[in-house]
């Protein structure tokens, strides 16, 4: 639902109010009208984005409830790559060098952390080293890719070490510490896919924090590939609730355990290149 490219992006540019076509334009400005048309039409058909009609010519697009209860998990998925993705070059106008700049917009972010665990099989082979530990390719193959050759595991996995989610020693594969890194991102996307607060505890991603919680929005919106302006500062932490349930711990990754709903067909990502961005 959220990784074709994009997506976050119009989520996010809708994060504050319901907007006509003509004033989310300019903030997608690189989009053509079929491209961005198209994406918003199927983000109402999955029940995040409503399509208004105020009068007839005037239509409005705006987060429903599910989209709006979205943007939190948003902000913990920029947070993640804030953290452990490394940061774009730019060209320094004055020396002429190339430098990181020091800032990175959360929507590229978001982006990017989604190219890293959006591919087909990603995810299973994540949850099921987090779950099993260190594993022999042919244990995760039969765990994360059961109906596949064992072998069609290896272009998979080794992906994500070359992406810095895993590490192989020897023969096994084990989660890097990126990869357990991404414990708040798959803690928050699976509760907000069974509709519960973010807050509460996972069998097999922990605990979140109690003391904590962050707050989305207001969203910077800027086009990947080009020089990144300076982000507003992050966004502010308030008190949160304790966690409101408990989780039996899990065995495995299944379809379930991540989606309330048949998984729907990805569309391509940009490749993410390793760690890199």
């Amino acid at each position: 639902m959220i990784t074709p490219l994009w997506n976050a992006r119009i989520l996010m540019t809708l994060s504050l109010q319901p907007l006509r076509y003509a004033r989310i334009k300019p903030h997608l400005s690189w989009l053509i009208d079929g491209t961005l048309h198209s994406k918003l039409r199927r983000l109402a058909e999955a029940g995040l984005v409503e399509r208004s009609e105020v009068t007839r010519g005037h239509v409005t697009y705006g987060l429903t409830a599910r989209g709006t209860d979205l943007l939190p998990v948003l902000t913990v998925i920029a947070a993640w790559g804030e953290k452990h993705l490394e940061r774009p070059l730019v060209k320094n106008q004055d020396t002429g060098q190339m430098e990181r700049v020091a800032t990175v917009a959360p929507a590229r972010n978001v982006e990017d952390t989604l190219a890293l665990i959006g591919p087909r099989h990603a995810t299973p082979i994540l949850w099921t080293l987090k779950a099993r530990g260190a594993s022999s390719a042919r244990a995760l193959s039969a765990a994360a890719m059961p109906g596949y050759r064992p072998s069609n595991i290896y272009p998979q996995v080794d992906r994500l070490v070359a992406d810095g989610l895993a590490h192989k020693d020897g023969r096994l594969y084990d989660l890097s510490d990126s990869g357990h890194a991404l414990a708040p991102v798959y803690r928050s996307l699976s509760a907000w896919a069974r509709g519960r607060p973010l807050a509460d505890t996972h069998g097999l991603w922990g605990q979140a924090p109690v003391a904590t919680r962050v707050k989305s929005g207001p969203w910077a919106t800027t086009q990947p590939g080009m020089t990144v302006p300076a982000s507003p500062a992050p966004a502010a932490v308030s008190p949160a609730l304790a966690p409101q349930s408990t989780a039996t711990p899990v065995a495995s990754w299944k379809p379930g355990d991540l989606f309330s709903h048949q998984t729907p067909v990805r569309h391509a990502l940009s490749q993410a290149g390793g760690p890199h961005r």
